[in-house]
């Protein structure tokens, strides 16, 4: 009996120390990539924004002095030049989390719907519930925001979608989080190996959180998050 105490106590040890290996590992992991992330976030902003900052003004010097024939077109450019800018501005937004924990939860998730919307979307919706909560852990935040864009990627490329909805329902212990999209939707038993559905479950795990994704074919596709306060 004693022996197999032992053994038992030691196996549980190494099932808790092999656990906390794979936190630090995926807390890594998230480390690395929200670094890459805000150094992709600043190369658009200060490298592509000045770039395209600079076409503009060039364009907009250009339309005075263009013939007749060509002030349509120059100007036509102009205004795409103009809307790439704006796109590159909030695409960066997005992906630095100084600027995410700045603008605040709520604020980057209707920046990256407005976003969506030009890109994508006939129509995106964010809905609050109940008194909205701050998030004390701001780290937690930002995991929250890429388990969301993570979700808004797959429904951009696979979902053929038109609208997006998000809702965040404050309770009192508890912050629930669901995105919804009207896509064709997918057979979930199938897709389970694939790399988005593998980072949404590894973010959510390291903060604690419960995760599951609903969806059946040409029904859309339903996340849903339990975040603990």
């Amino acid at each position: 009996m004693t022996f197999q105490k032992r053994k038992n106590k030691l196996l549980l040890d190494q099932i808790e120390k092999q656990k906390a290996f794979d936190e630090e590992i995926s807390r890594t992991q998230s480390e690395i990539q929200e670094q890459t992330l805000k150094h992709i976030g600043w190369e658009l902003h200060d490298n592509v924004g000045q770039l395209l900052a600079y076409a503009s003004m060039q364009l907009n010097m250009l339309i005075s002095k263009a013939p007749d024939d060509l002030k349509v077109k120059v100007s036509e450019t102009s205004d795409i030049v103009k809307e790439s800018l704006k796109e590159v501005r909030s695409l960066s937004k997005s992906l630095n989390n100084d600027v995410i924990l700045n603008m605040g939860f709520e604020d980057s998730i209707s920046n990256e719907l407005d976003r969506l919307k030009r890109m994508k979307f006939s129509s995106t919706e964010l809905v609050i519930v109940g008194f909205q909560k701050p998030i004390e852990d701001k780290k937690h935040e930002i995991v929250l925001f890429r388990i969301l864009q993570e979700f808004f990627s797959n429904s951009v490329k696979y979902s053929e979608a038109e609208s997006l909805k998000v809702t965040l329902d404050y309770q009192d212990t508890q912050l629930i989080i669901t995105a919804a999209d009207n896509g064709k939707g997918f057979d979930i038993d199938s897709a389970k190996k694939g790399s988005g559905l593998i980072n949404m479950k590894s973010r959510a795990e390291l903060i604690h959180a419960t995760f599951s994704l609903e969806s059946q074919p040409n029904e859309g596709v339903i996340l849903t998050i339990n975040y603990q306060f």
